[in-house]
């Protein structure tokens, strides 16, 4: 699907504002609001708005720690980049987990209660044998940017 510059504003719009009232979009988008509505639901219909939802303030919910971890697995064949995967779909606590190339395989955040918590996660990872070969621990000791809304611009025709 080719977007275009109207595309964008929505699309820009509803990701700062899930709840934003079909008027103000319409206004934003500079259209009226049944072609706004149209294009949104167009949109919507073409996946690419995944869904909309609330953006908890998780410091107000109770304190927790945030931890990247680089995992290297012990072997590289499919069937143990599927194992692992699998393994760590069901773990709640990891949050995000991205496969990377260079010389780990993956990168993970994790969020819980403390440290002691996140290394019984590691202990238990360890003791499944998922493929876990070395992984490093880093901990997050301030959030400088989280959650930043998608560049858009990189996404516009030439």
């Amino acid at each position: 699907m080719k977007l275009d510059a109207i595309d964008l504003k929505i699309l820009d719009a509803v990701q700062k504002d899930g709840r934003i009232t079909k008027l103000r979009l319409a206004e934003v988008a500079g259209l009226s609001p049944t072609p706004c509505w149209l294009r949104l639901r167009k949109l919507e219909q073409a996946g690419l708005i995944a869904g909309y939802h609330a953006r908890l303030a998780p410091r107000r919910l109770a304190p927790f720690a945030t931890v990247l971890v680089e995992v290297t697995l012990a072997n590289h064949r499919q069937s143990d980049f599927d194992r692992f995967e699998r393994a760590i779909a069901g773990i709640e606590a990891i949050t995000d987990c991205w496969a990377v190339g260079g010389s780990l395989d993956y990168i993970l955040k994790v969020m819980v209660r403390d440290i002691d918590t996140y290394q019984r996660l590691i202990d238990r990872m360890l003791a499944e044998d998922i493929g876990i070969d070395r992984y490093f621990t880093y901990i997050v000791t301030k959030t400088v940017k989280d959650a930043a809304p998608l560049p858009l611009a990189l996404f516009a025709a030439d």
